[in-house]
């Protein structure tokens, strides 16, 4: 199937996009993050807050193994991650309902940049003042009733999104 083994993904370019994760309270949805960020080559996910951290049962349920092969931090505050994460260049965005948010579909992640996005508690969202250190905000547009998606979903969709225009 033409897949790379642990080592040589740890070696291969990576998508310059970091995962943020802010207080997401079910271990099985961060092991969805990993397997994901695993199959779009994402370069860090950083665990923050409440959000569990490998090694986990749970995690692994959901990750398959991808929770050993995608690199990974762990930070005690999400605020404190996102000002790291600015000062090192990266461009920050939300991926949140909130006044002002870019639609995903007219969304366009340039080449050149390296980006981080926070994904938010799964009742919760991220944290208003989270939102607010943010360069900006990326909404998914949707149709139905209870405009709410799964946080790990949310990821898959997004990642995918990202993926697209500026895979490897």
């Amino acid at each position: 199937m033409g897949r790379p083994t642990p080592e040589e993904y740890a070696a291969m370019t990576k998508m310059p996009v970091m995962v943020v994760l802010d207080n997401v309270r079910s271990a099985q949805n961060v092991g969805a993050f990993f397997r994901t960020g695993d199959a779009f080559a994402v370069e860090h996910v950083a665990l923050c807050g409440i959000t569990a951290v490998p090694p986990a049962r749970e995690i692994h349920k959901t990750a398959l193994g991808a929770e050993q092969t995608v690199p990974w931090s762990y930070h005690a505050s999400t605020l404190e991650c996102v000002r790291m994460l600015l000062a090192d260049g990266y461009e920050v965005f939300a991926v949140e309902q909130v006044e002002g948010a870019a639609m995903l579909d007219a969304f366009v992640p340039q080449p050149g940049r390296r980006y981080a996005l926070v994904f938010g508690n799964e009742v919760a969202g991220v944290a208003q003042e989270v939102v607010d250190l943010c360069r900006g905000a990326i909404e998914i547009p949707q149709l139905g009733v209870k405009h709410s998606i799964n946080v790990s979903v949310s990821g898959g969709v997004v990642l995918w999104h990202f993926f697209c225009r500026l895979k490897p």
